[in-house]
């Protein structure tokens, strides 16, 4: 609950508080301008690092690997392009922050820390540590029939 509230009450009150701060110093137009400018280079850059993440996880997918890196880095990507267009200096930097390549690695480093992975090698739903299907102890052989209403038992 406390985040949320520090989230929802305390950031725009900081928000509100730097801007007019900075509106006093530079002028009303200036801050404005700069708020503008840091939304037109952050979609940009965020337009760049997208494309680039998801040309990497179409070859993860291609070379049949699991692209779980590219996926969180494309939720970082998404809320720093979110809080690039919501008006502030601080939101601004924080939203950077989730583009640059070398940070948003340092956080996603630090955030992977914490998460468990399992590998199987390739993903499916019989894949083992080669890939090979049917090699698991919980696959079961067989045959089945399928009974229709209007025709008699068809072995499939």
């Amino acid at each position: 609950m406390r985040p949320l509230l520090l989230l929802f009450i305390v950031m725009p009150i900081l928000e509100m508080w730097v801007l007019i701060s900075v509106g006093q110093e530079i002028g009303a137009l200036p801050t404005i301008g700069l708020v503008l400018l840091t939304a037109v280079v952050g979609l940009a850059l965020l337009r760049r690092q997208g494309i680039s993440t998801v040309m990497r996880a179409q070859q993860k997918m291609q070379a049949g690997e699991m692209p779980a890196k590219e996926m969180a880095e494309g939720i970082f990507l998404a809320v720093g392009g979110a809080l690039l267009l919501t008006p502030g200096f601080i939101t601004d930097a924080i939203g950077f922050a989730c583009l640059i390549p070398g940070v948003r690695h340092l956080f996603l480093g630090k955030l992977l820390s914490h998460v468990v992975v399992v590998r199987t090698g390739q993903y499916g739903p019989h894949s083992g540590p080669g890939g090979e299907a049917g090699r698991s102890h919980d696959v079961i052989e067989g045959d089945y029939e399928r009974e229709d209403r209007d025709g008699p038992d068809q072995k499939r």
